[in-house]
C-alpha cells in the first residue's frame, strides 16, 4: 500500500519552490499538472488536501523558518499536516522531535516524501488527534484548518483547552477563513502577516494575505 500510494504521488505531482517558503522543495499539484484541471471521477485520491499548499500552512512554514529559535528543541506536533511543510520547516531548524500528524495515509505518505526531498526526517501519524491531550509536544501547528464552521467549533474549542489549560503554544496559519471568527481572532495574538504572490492569490479564490496566530494562554 505503502509503495502504492507513493507511486501515484510521484506520478501526480510535481516538485515545486513557487510558493511562500522556497527553501522547502515540496511534491504538489501545480497548474502545470493534468489533475488540476481534472473531474472528480478522474482524480485517483480521494479529497487530496495534501496535494496543494494552502495559504495558511505556507504563513505557519514562513513563520517556522524565519523564527527558528522559538522551534528548536521543542516537540512539535503538525495537526492535518497535509503536504508536511510545517513539519519539515520545524525539522529544519532543530525542532527535538516532529510528529506529522494527518488521517490521510496519503498524506503521512506524501509528507515522507517530501522530507526525504528536504533532507530532513520526520515521525508520521494517522491517529486523529483532535481531543487528545498531547502531552509530549510543546508546540501544536495548524495550517489552514477553519474551513468548515462545524469543524472550526470543535477544533478551535480543543486548541482553546491545551493552550489555557496545559500550557501548550499553539500557532495557527490562516488566510482568512470564514471559521476563524472575530471571536476567535480576539483569544489570540497576531504574530505574523504574510503578502501573498499574485499567483497564489490567484490559485486560492483571491486570498490577498496570510496570517500566523498564537492562542493567548
Amino acid at each position: 500500500m505503502l509503495k502504492e500510494a507513493a507511486s501515484l504521488i510521484m506520478k501526480h505531482t510535481v516538485t515545486s519552490r513557487r510558493h511562500l517558503t522556497p527553501e522547502l522543495a515540496l511534491r504538489l499539484i501545480t497548474p502545470e499538472c493534468p489533475l488540476w484541471r481534472a473531474t472528480e471521477d478522474q482524480i485517483p485520491f480521494k479529497d487530496p488536501f495534501w496535494a496543494f499548499y494552502w495559504p495558511g500552512g505556507q504563513a505557519t512554514a514562513r513563520f517556522i523558518l524565519d523564527n527558528g529559535d522559538q522551534f528548536k528543541n521543542n516537540s512539535i506536533l503538525d495537526v492535518g499536516c497535509g503536504c508536511g511543510a510545517g513539519s519539515i520547516a520545524a525539522a529544519k531548524v532543530g525542532a527535538k522531535r516532529v510528529v506529522a500528524n494527518d488521517i490521510d495515509h496519503f498524506a503521512a505518505t506524501a509528507t515522507k516524501i517530501n522530507a526525504e526531498l528536504n533532507d530532513v526526517t520526520v515521525e508520521t501519524s494517522k491517529k486523529n488527534l483532535i481531543g487528545d491531550s498531547c502531552k509530549e509536544f510543546d508546540i501544536i501547528l495548524i495550517g489552514d484548518m477553519f474551513y468548515n464552521e462545524e469543524f472550526a467549533s470543535l477544533l478551535f474549542e480543543w486548541l482553546h483547552r491545551l493552550s489555557t489549560e496545559d500550557g501548550k503554544t499553539v500557532l495557527i496559519g490562516d488566510p482568512g477563513r470564514h471559521g476563524l471568527t472575530t471571536t476567535r481572532r480576539q483569544q489570540m495574538s497576531l504574530a505574523a502577516r504574510y503578502v501573498l504572490p499574485a499567483h497564489i492569490c490567484m490559485e486560492n479564490h483571491g486570498f490577498t494575505h496570510a496570517d500566523v496566530w498564537i492562542l493567548n494562554k
